[in-house]
């Protein structure tokens, strides 16, 4: 099926009524920031639309979603998905929708196609941007609107620092500060505040974190153990994925958080070496070509044992 323009997209939008927006699971900036965004412009537009509860959302994201909550008894007539790039990355809650989803909004390579309708953009650095295009189609985009989408482009690019971000990025930012909104408290909670279980997250990742192929590939690990230990929370291991790539010397950055009793969460992090959503793509995961992620059920040693075989499948092998 042949994927919607801009203009046919909007033009869907401006039939639906009764929506219900999800967000993937452990949501981030841009899948909630998309589905409150959108919200607010259907809203604008004389329609019904709600986001379903996401129960991942965290400190940071929660004010993104609550407001907008669906309540418990509000029946859909139309579902439509923001930043999901499987079926896979529906919670729980939200897998009776999995084959019901009338519009699907995404900007990964890795991209399903699930919908009945779908839309994707993968040059885009945040599926934010491709949003901020269709509500610029629906009519004007509120400092309301505008406030969860530099959320969602903001926390995407890692505040503009990250490999994806172009000029496109900039000038949609631009836009979206032009409304007045208040960018430097989304700034400063987002990517200038840790809490002190952060901070003990962070130093016992880089306490022990191992390398590998000369220095390239760094491995961080954050087991259940460690998060009992310091008492942390989702919100205080929000984007722990972001801290490998900081490392000199490195440009594959491999975080390893444990969900479930050996079942692991791989962030990958990636430069032009390595493409992060190729080594995924080798563990049933995917995403971008500089950040992509997959799970794998196994202990310890073994789960990391896979990832680093599929870096040296796609990246070839190590040098030590």
């Amino acid at each position: 099926m042949k994927d919607l323009t801009i203009a046919e997209a909007a033009a869907l939008l401006r039939r639906f009524d009764d929506v219900l927006l999800l967000t993937h699971v452990r949501p981030d900036g841009d899948t909630v920031g998309c589905a409150a965004a959108l919200c607010l412009g259907l809203r604008a537009l004389g329609k019904r639309a709600y986001l379903l509860r996401n129960s991942g959302q965290t400190r940071t994201t929660a004010p993104y979603i609550q407001p907008y909550e669906a309540p418990e008894d509000f029946v859909p007539a139309k579902i439509v998905s923001t930043d999901i790039a499987s079926l896979g990355l529906l919670p729980q809650n939200a897998e009776r929708y999995g084959d019901k989803i009338d519009l699907a909004i995404d900007h990964h390579p890795s991209f399903e196609r699930f919908g009945r309708e779908n839309i994707v953009r993968p040059e885009v650095a945040a599926c934010g941007e491709l949003v901020y295009d269709i509500l610029r189609e629906l009519g004007p985009v509120t400092a309301e609107m505008a406030l969860p989408l530099y959320v969602a482009v903001a926390t995407d690019t890692g505040c503009f620092q990250y490999s994806n971000t172009s000029a496109n990025t900039h000038r949609v930012a631009a836009e979206l500060l032009d409304t007045g909104i208040d960018y430097r408290t989304v700034n400063k909670v987002f990517f200038r505040t840790k809490s002190r279980k952060r901070m003990a997250l962070e130093g016992d990742m880089l306490a022990n974190m191992e390398f590998y192929d000369g220095g390239r590939v760094v491995v961080l690990k954050v087991p259940i153990s460690l998060m009992e230990r310091v008492r942390a929370d989702e919100g205080d291991a929000e984007d722990l994925s972001s801290l490998g790539g900081q490392i000199e010397g490195s440009d594959c950055a491999i975080t390893m958080r444990e969900l479930r009793p050996d079942v692991w969460k791989f962030s990958v992090r990636t430069g032009a070496r390595v493409n992060a959503s190729a080594v995924c793509a080798e563990l049933g995961g995917g995403g971008h070509a500089a950040a992509a992620g997959c799970t794998v059920e196994a202990p310890l040693l073994e789960a990391e044992r896979k990832m680093l075989a599929a870096v040296e499948k796609i990246a070839g092998k190590f040098t030590d």
